[in-house]
C-alpha cells in the first residue's frame, strides 16, 4: 500500500511539471481543501486554475524527505520539495514541505482530499 501512495505521489509530481490538468483532476478530489504557503485556502478549481491558464509552469519539482503513513482508508504523505518555475511571468524558487491526505474511495481509486504547504526556511546561523 505504501508503494501505491509513493507511485501516486510521483504521478502527481509529473502531472504538475507537465501542467497535465486531466491527470491532476483524477488525482485531486473535487472536495479538496488546500492551504497554500501563503495561508490561502483553495478549492480544487482554484488550485488548478493557474495550470489551466498557463500562468504557472514548473521547471523543477525535486522531492526529498518523503514520509508516508498508511491509515484505514486513507494515507498521509509528507514530502519536502525544492521547486522552481514561473508564475504570471515572474520566476520563483522555493523549498516547501507538503502534507497531503489521500483517501481511498469505494472504487479503489485514491484522491487527495486535503493538503497544506509550508515554506521551509534555512536555519539561522549560530550566534557567536
Amino acid at each position: 500500500m505504501e508503494h501505491e501512495i509513493a507511485t501516486l505521489e510521483e504521478q502527481l509530481r509529473e502531472a504538475m511539471l507537465a501542467s497535465d490538468v486531466a491527470t491532476l483532476e483524477a488525482l485531486i478530489s473535487p472536495d479538496l481543501v488546500f492551504v497554500n504557503h501563503f495561508g490561502a485556502v483553495l478549492s480544487r478549481e482554484e488550485d488548478l486554475a493557474p495550470h489551466r491558464s498557463g500562468a504557472l509552469r514548473f521547471h523543477r519539482l525535486d522531492p526529498s524527505e518523503r514520509r508516508i503513513l498508511m491509515l484505514q482508508q486513507a494515507a498521509f504523505a509528507g514530502v519536502r520539495v525544492h521547486l522552481a518555475g514561473v508564475f504570471n511571468g515572474s520566476p520563483f524558487q522555493e523549498d516547501l514541505q507538503f502534507s497531503r491526505l489521500w483517501q481511498r474511495h469505494a472504487s479503489g481509486a485514491w484522491q487527495i482530499v486535503a493538503g497544506q504547504a509550508t515554506r521551509v526556511q534555512a536555519p539561522a546561523p549560530p550566534s557567536s
